[in-house]
């Protein structure tokens, strides 16, 4: 019994040191965006005394709440929704063609067989590998050639055409039953209806998590816009970030609070979704 006891209360210290390293650890990556909204509620001379002059006076909780940074960027000044606008249409539009192409290339792969099948996605494992910094000159080049450099379209194509999702979905789609499909065959279900009455819905997860992972990737790009997009006009919100605190601090702490929102709304969504895909995805 004395050594049941023991192993009870050595099991209990054991979770309470689990727990207090895991709400360390949460504070810690929490803590960055409690920052962010706390500081986008001060007023410009409270941020600059706090961050930006000698006196360094660094606190979290405002010492006079102000909103003018929220009113000069959503009501006054139109060029800070147009850069949210911008990165939300290059994102959408991004998304979607991933969606069609990987959905297409991930059915292909899975559930048909083909001379050179191994081969093809072998190099589409490969290129998944390769560091985007490899694959901008090459991109730039092939943009130049087509008359497509400064145009929105330079930065779309790349990402529609990512090896990503098509590798992803791949995975979820073999572990649909093949018994599945012929069935659906012999009820006379051509190829494009069961990809998408049947392989789609069954691999929801995988697709909810290509979503999820495909517009955190797109929204936060920087290395594209900046190359391929000569006119300043045509950034996006995530690499006009990186300019606005030269205008105002505290707009730029609004601004982020901006750039924060879709991703977190689109994670509260497919949040269950993407746990259960990153689960069952059959990766070895």
């Amino acid at each position: 019994i004395g050594g049941h006891g023991i192993m009870k209360k050595k099991a209990k210290c054991i979770d309470i040191i689990v727990y207090a390293f895991l709400i360390l650890f949460g504070a810690a990556a929490l803590f960055p965006v409690i920052f962010i909204a706390a500081s986008s509620l001060m007023d410009e001379s409270e941020v600059i005394r706090s961050y930006v002059s000698g006196e360094m006076d660094f606190h979290i909780i405002p010492r006079s709440f102000s909103l003018n940074g929220y009113l000069e960027v959503f009501l006054y000044t139109p060029a800070y929704l147009m850069k949210f606008w911008k990165s939300m249409l290059l994102s959408t539009v991004i998304l979607a063609g991933q969606l069609v192409i990987s959905c297409l290339g991930g059915y292909g792969f899975a559930k048909f067989s083909f001379r050179g099948k191994n081969v093809i996605f072998f190099f589409v494992i490969i290129l998944m590998m390769m560091p985007l910094q490899v694959t901008l000159v090459p991109n730039y080049i092939v943009f130049e050639r087509l008359g497509l450099i400064g145009s929105y379209a330079s930065v779309i194509l790349p990402g529609v055409f990512s090896t990503f999702g098509v590798f992803l979905l791949t995975q979820f789609f073999s572990s649909i039953p093949n018994s599945i499909i012929e069935a659906a065959k012999l009820d006379g279900a051509s190829q494009i209806q069961i990809l998408c009455k049947i392989i789609v819905p069954y691999a929801k997860s995988g697709v909810a998590s290509l979503c999820i992972l495909n517009f955190i990737d797109t929204w936060n790009m920087v290395e594209q816009p900046l190359i391929f997009l000569k006119d300043s006009t045509k950034y996006p919100l995530s690499v006009f970030l990186a300019n606005v605190s030269r205008e105002n601090l505290s707009i730029s702490f609004v601004c982020g609070i901006l750039a924060i929102l879709p991703v977190f709304l689109l994670f509260l969504y497919l949040k269950d979704s993407l746990i259960s895909g990153i689960e069952n995805t059959n990766l070895k």
